[in-house]
């Protein structure tokens, strides 16, 4: 306190000049009108970019629960879109249409633990086994493919990355439907290679690859990224397709785990076939 007065009493004159600028500027603005409706306009507009400010910075501390509520309600309407629903044919509504049932569910989850510089990549998402979660679910993003639930526990799952060098994706060419399998090189992380792209197909840089119908895991026609290069090995019938991810692994956040409703069935069936017919 002592040290505030001493201060106060060395720069006493500075002080009296503010406090009778001040005084001068009350009396200027008090009686004339020009100079009154000049401060007030002054004074509204700085109100309104405090105002302005402060919202802006309130916004975006309500942004994490902004989002987690988008993806939250965005995993509800993919659940409900036509490419989640399964036609069955041997039943019909009351206009003979066919009957449709639930195929794909669509669960949002948030990315707590993720790598990108590694041979084999991992995720950590914050659902498990109490929210439905299992091994083997397909995982994408609004972009597109990341890749697939491995190990999964009550309340977290880890998911094998698309940069993993045991990933294996089947994916086709969206414009003919040309289809092979995706697979992770290293090659950084945005990138991956396409094998056996038949050599008469057309290719052109910027072609959409995308998710393929003959997987038991990711719904078809999830975008993956577009064609950057190709070229076709010496001797060889097919292309290796050098293709740019969609997906911006740097940047997740927000993903769907995304359960195939038949996917049990249909693996069963098919194990047992295989099995059946063994040489």
């Amino acid at each position: 306190m002592r040290n505030l007065v001493i201060f106060i009493w060395k720069h006493n004159f500075f002080f009296l000049f503010l406090i009778i600028e001040t005084i001068c500027m009350y009396l200027v603005v008090q009686n004339n009108y020009y100079q009154r409706a000049k401060f007030i306009n002054s004074s509204n507009a700085v109100s309104a970019s405090v105002l302005q400010t402060s919202a802006a910075i309130e916004e975006y501390f309500y942004l994490k629960s902004e989002n987690e509520n988008l993806a939250k309600e965005n995993a509800e309407l993919r659940s409900q879109l036509l490419a989640s629903q399964f036609v069955s044919s041997n039943k019909y509504d009351s206009i003979y249409k066919p009957a449709l049932r639930q195929k794909y569910i669509y669960t949002e989850a948030k990315v707590v633990n993720n790598s990108t510089s590694r041979r084999n990549n991992f995720l950590t998402l914050n659902k498990g086994t109490s929210n439905g979660i299992k091994e083997n679910m397909a995982v994408i993003t609004s972009t597109g493919v990341v890749g697939q639930v491995q190990e999964v526990s009550e309340n977290f799952c880890t998911v094998m990355s698309l940069l993993h060098s045991k990933t294996t994706i089947s994916a086709k060419i969206k414009k003919d439907g040309s289809y092979g399998p995706l697979i992770w090189n290293g090659e950084g992380f945005d990138y991956a290679t396409l094998n056996d792209i038949p050599t008469h197909v057309k290719l052109a840089a910027g072609d959409s690859i995308v998710t393929s119908p003959y997987s038991l895991t990711f719904p078809e026609n999830i975008m993956i990224g577009t064609v950057e290069s190709f070229q076709r090995e010496a001797g060889k019938y097919f292309y290796t397709v050098k293709v740019k991810l969609s997906t911006d692994f740097k940047k997740l956040t927000h993903v769907y785990v995304v359960t195939n409703i038949f996917r049990d069935e249909q693996n069963a069936l098919e194990e047992k076939t295989i099995k059946e017919n063994k040489d």
